[in-house]
This record gives C-alpha cells, structure tokens and sequence, in this order.
C-alpha cells in the first residue's frame, strides 16, 4: 500500500484460525454489494481527481488522470458490472491495481476494511450469484449476513485490456 492509505486500528479486524493460510483483503461497497481484492494486488487507495475523458473509450472506462506521475486508467466498477450510476452525490474512491506493467483504478463507492479471512472460508461462487458478478468473482466470503464477492483482478481488467486495444 502506497502512503494515501490511511491505517487505524478500526480499519482491520483478523478472523482467528486454528490452522490453515489466510489472505488479507481490501474491501470496497459497489452498488450496495461488499467486494473483497486480495490486497496484495492492490496498490493504492486513492480519491481521484481531475479524471479526462477518453474519446471513444468503452462505458466502462471512466478516463484516466495523473497519479503522482504515472498515467492511471480509471475503470467505473459500476459500469464494469452492469449498475446503474450513483446519485448519491459523494464523489467515487479508487482503488489502484496494475496488470503487466499497467496502471489502473477501480473507482469504487467506498473503501471498507482490510480483513484478514481463512483460505479455507473462501467457498466457490454460488449458483444464484449474479452472472454480472460472477464473471469477475473468484469465490465469496460469507461474513456475519453479508457475502463478500473476491473480486479476479484479473478478470476484471483482462476485458478492458482487449477492449482497450481494439
């Protein structure tokens, strides 16, 4: 994580293991539904701004801007899943991830908390997941009434590469 991440002792919660591996997770609300990324492939957290507009770009590219210097492609999770924009009014957060060299944010509506989870609670996506979802989903996370989608970083931006280079 880069120093836009602002770390608080209320900001992580650890899920005691008896045995096996665990992986930690960036959460983040899209549309009302909690995502995990495996934070190991998240780079920054970030609130981006002064975001240009690519001509003829995918709905699901929102622009690209100036990240300390690096040119970041900003991708509108939203979009990328298929929901309705938010009106809600707060501006969108980022969540920054590269793939092969490349510098994206997923702009997201909130950043959640880091949680560190068991291996062995991650279950495969379930049948009645939404399609949408379950195309860029690498299995759930049940949580205290609340499924957390593990979101395929890969997955993910592997579509808007090719649609990119189109």
């Amino acid at each position: 994580m880069s120093e836009t991440r602002k770390d608080t002792p209320a900001m992580t919660r650890t899920v005691d293991t008896i045995s096996g591996n665990t992986t930690q997770f960036a959460t983040a609300m899209i549309g009302g539904q909690l995502f995990g990324l495996p934070i190991s492939r998240v780079q920054d957290v970030f609130m981006p701004e002064r975001l240009t507009r690519v001509p003829l770009a995918p709905d699901d590219v929102a622009g690209v801007l100036n990240l300390r210097g690096r040119i970041v492609t900003a991708i509108d999770m939203r979009a990328r899943l298929g929901l309705p924009k938010n009106d809600d009014g707060k501006p969108p957060m980022a969540m920054g991830v590269d793939l092969r060299g490349e510098s994206y944010g997923l702009l997201i509506d909130s950043i959640g908390e880091v949680l560190t989870l068991p291996d062995e609670g991650r279950e495969t996506n379930p049948v009645n997941l939404d399609p949408r979802m379950a195309s860029f989903a690498n299995g759930v996370h049940r949580l205290d009434g609340q499924l957390m989608v593990v979101l395929d970083v890969d997955k993910v931006l592997e579509i808007a590469t090719q649609r990119l280079a189109a």
